[in-house]
This record gives C-alpha cells, sequence and structure tokens, in this order.
C-alpha cells in the first residue's frame, strides 16, 4: 500500500533528509520535535510539524507510545524513525503493527533476532557467514578470565545488547578483565537494559567495512556496495567512504555476498547494514553485527551508485519490490564523507553548543551537505553533537582527497566550536592520502600528531 503521510520521528539531518525524500515521492510530512529543536530545519521544510514533549530525549524521541499516538492523532499511515533514538528498538515496531501504522524499517521479529549480537552470530554462522573466534554468554568476571586464555589475548569484550562502544573494551591480559568486567557489564545494563556480555579474539590491524543491503521482505535481497569506517574515535566514525579501495576483488566478493546471504536467510525488508572486520594481515573477513536501519553514513552510497537510499526506504515500505538486479547497481565512483560535530577536538571533544553566526558550506561539482543547520541556529545542548556531514564525490580515490581538502578549507562556522581542524589535519595526513589505514590508526597515530600541533 503507497504511503500517503508520514511521521518523521527524529531529529537533526536525518529528519531533514527524510522529509525530503518523502516530498520528492509526493508524500506528506509530519515532523515530531521536541521543544529544543522547533527551529530545526526539519521543522522547516516539514508540512506540519508537532511539538511532542520537552528536550529531554526520554520525554520526546524516546517515548514509543507518544510517537505512535502522535502518527495516530495527525492522520499518518507511515511513520520512520531515521537512526538511533528508537529506530532499531523492536517496541516501536510491534506498536506501529499493532495501530495499523507503516514502520520504515525491518520487521519487529527481525529487529528483536538481529538486536541481540550473540543472536545475530548464530544467525550468520548458519549462513556460512565468516565470525571472528570467540564465545557465546560470558556470566562471570572468573568465567571472562578463563575465556580469555583460552582465545589468547588481546581480546575484545562486548555487550550483546550493545552499539556505539558502550559496555566494551580491550583485554590484554586477565589483570584488564579483572579491572574493567563489571564496570562494563553495568555500562551496559544502563544504556540497554542487558548486561550479557561475550568475547572475540581482538584484530590488531584491521579496518571496518560494512555493506549496504536492502530486501523486500520475499528474500530477495541487494547490495549497494561496501563502506570503510576504518576512521574512528572511542568505536564512533569519524570518516566514511565507498568503496573500500584497499580491499582486493575476490575478498570484495566474498563480502558482498556473506551480507546477502546473512539477511536473505531472514527474509529482510528494507534496509539494513552488514559489519564486518577486515583483518588485513590474514586477508580475512569477520562478521559483526547488522544494524537494522538507515546509516548515518548512507549518503556515500547513493553517491557512488546513484540510487537515493531513503526513498527506496519509503517504497519498499509502501509494498514495492525491489525491481533491479545486481548488475543494476554498478559502483562507478568513489565518495568520502566526514562528520562535522559542534565539539572542540582541542578540549578532549568537549560539546561546544551555541549559536552559529555564520554559516558557509563550500559549494562545486562533487559536493553535498546533509545539515539540518543554517546561519542563526542554535544549536542545543540535549542531543548528539553532530551539525552535518560533509559528502565529496569524484572518480577515483585520489581525485576525491584533493576535492576534499578544498571543501573543507571552504568551509566557515562561526559562533560555535568545531572539529573543522580536526577533519583538515585527516584530510591532509600522507597516511590518509595512501590510504595506509587501520581502526586504531585515528588513536594512535594522527590524533598525537594533532595534538602535537597545539604545544
Amino acid at each position: 500500500m503507497p504511503i500517503s503521510r508520514v511521521l518523521s520521528v527524529n531529529r537533526g539531518e536525518i529528519a531533514a533528509r527524510v522529509v525530503r525524500a518523502a516530498h520528492a515521492l509526493g508524500i506528506e510530512t509530519v515532523q515530531a520535535v521536541s521543544m529544543a529543536d522547533r527551529e530545526s530545519r526539519a521543522a522547516q521544510l516539514a508540512d506540519r510539524t508537532v511539538v511532542i514533549g520537552p528536550a529531554a530525549s526520554r520525554l520526546s524521541y524516546l517515548d514509543a507510545n507518544l510517537l505512535v499516538h502522535t502518527a495516530l492523532q495527525t492522520g499518518c499511515d507511515a511513520l520512520h524513525p531515521g537512526y538511533g533514538f528508537l529506530s532499531e528498538r523492536e517496541h516501536l515496531a510491534r506498536l506501529c503493527d499493532e495501530h495499523g501504522i507503516i514502520f520504515i524499517g525491518p520487521a519487529a521479529e527481525t529487529i528483536a533476532a538481529l538486536g541481540d549480537k550473540l543472536k545475530a552470530k548464530a544467525i550468520a554462522r548458519a549462513a556460512g557467514v565468516p565470525l571472528v573466534p570467540g564465545t557465546e554468554r560470558i556470566a562471570t568476571v572468573n568465567d571472562a578470565v578463563k575465556a580469555g586464555e583460552e582465545l589468547g589475548y588481546p581480546v575484545l569484550i562486548k555487550a550483546s545488547a550493545g552499539g556505539g562502544g558502550r559496555g566494551m573494551f580491550i583485554a590484554r591480559g586477565p589483570d584488564d578483565i579483572v579491572a574493567s568486567f563489571d564496570k562494563a557489564s553495568n555500562e551496559a545494563m544502563e544504556a540497554f537494559g542487558d548486561g550479557t556480555m561475550y568475547m572475540e579474539r581482538y584484530v590488531e590491524n584491521a579496518r571496518h567495512v560494512e555493506v549496504q543491503v536492502f530486501g523486500d521482505g520475499s528474500g530477495k535481497v541487494l547490495h549497494f556496495g561496501e563502506r570503510d569506517c576504518s576512521i574512528q574515535r572511542r568505536y564512533q566514525k569519524v570518516f566514511e567512504e565507498a568503496p573500500c579501495a584497499a580491499m582486493p576483488p575476490a575478498l570484495r566478493r566474498q563480502l558482498h555476498e556473506s551480507a546477502v546471504n546473512l539477511v536473505a536467510s531472514l527474509k529482510y525488508r528494507n534496509a539494513g547494514t552488514v559489519e564486518f572486520l577486515y583483518d588485513i594481515d590474514r586477508q580475512a573477513i569477520y562478521f559483526i553485527e547488522v544494524n537494522a536501519r538507515i546509516q548515518v553514513e548512507h549518503p556515500v552510497s547513493e553517491q557512488v551508485t546513484g540510487y537515493d537510499l531513503v526513498q527506496l526506504q519509503f517504497q519498499i515500505a509502501g509494498g514495492e519490490p525491489l525491481r533491479w538486479t545486481q548488475d543494476q547497481i554498478p559502483v562507478t565512483r568513489h565518495a568520502i564523507e566526514c562528520r562535522l560535530n559542534a565539539e572542540d577536538p582541542y578540549r578532549n571533544f568537549k560539546p561546544s553548543p551555541g549559536r552559529i553566526t555564520r554559516w558557509v558550506p563550500p559549494q562545486g561539482a562533487g559536493i553535498r551537505l546533509d545539515s539540518h543547520c543554517y546561519a542563526d541556529y542554535l544549536v542545543p545542548p540535549f542531543y548528539d553533537s553532530m551539525i552535518g556531514k560533509l559528502i565529496v564525490t569524484a572518480a577515483s580515490r585520489e581525485e576525491c582527497v584533493r576535492r576534499l581538502q578544498v571543501a573543507l578549507e571552504k568551509f566557515v562556522v562561526e559562533g560555535l566550536t568545531t572539529n573543522l581542524p580536526l577533519l583538515k589535519f585527516i584530510a591532509t595526513h600522507p597516511d590518509f592520502a595512501a590510504n595506509q589505514l587501520n581502526t586504531r590508526w585515528l588513536e594512535q597515530i594522527l590524533l598525537p600528531a594533532f595534538e602535537a600541533t597545539q604545544e
């Protein structure tokens, strides 16, 4: 059933992105906002804006019952969760189903199956997808120490229900486990309501690669290439690019096949991302998790394939099948995205909310900016610090890097502190130009060099 009116229940740049995609398809939009987001770009773009609660997320964007009630009261037949907040919560998808609202995302059962990382690993194993050597649930510190000895240090201890690096730590010996296990479990319990932990071998020299997939619920799944998200700080992505230029063709084919086979086994519906570690030394890939939603970094996949993935979300949710074959989704260009945050990279990335007094984004061929900000916009202190995503596209990675360097130099933001100096430093670093990176590069190589420039 085609969608006629959608409630957008997220905020920031993804909310504006959802509204624009809906309008391109002739779908009416209602934007749900907290009191702090009444002046956001999404609120200005939507056909109607509804204030759903105060600034606190738990009283607005995290209240599933409130969101569904708002959809019903405004005559919406669909709800788009964006990313973050409740986008991967089974409860919201089920509430939508119960009230006859189309949830623009995977089925509730799929979200539940993939939301527990141990269950997701079992699904991957059954689909023949390679896994990092690891354990099942670990109940106690003593069990963790024993498992670490069997796997061999270093190991990565993770929360089964976790994400964003919460409840996760690296142990290089039993002392690290004793010092951190209970703390990490408690952190996971507070963040996700589940303190279950498990362990994997820590791959020292790895890249973080992920495959953008779409399913139509029938078992048909297509991929839109892979993204390299190896430039990270505290497990949070800073730069993303597509494709992963460092990966050999045979391994890339295995990566794509593994991602498609995994989600096809679930008759997956809508957008998803299958994440892997690329073990550079062993030339192997290992499954990490599935994110059952659209990702922050989806624009680079759009840029290299030519498909609007948010519009495709609406079309799949409205009952349209995947009409293409895999060979109709070629990856023909290179794209790089970097996240612009309102934070001070010279002061341990302290958030820097405030009013933007000047906002002059770069313009030109191959330059795209996804943002909810503008001159005189007040960046609130209550949410994630990301205020925009700069995406550049070119025929080659080399040309893309040069275009990114120029675009960052021309980007002007005044009135608050941003991480622009760090983004420029990364973009001009010789290792970045040479594509000599791994998941530890930013924290171990780049940041010490960046901090030294301030001494």
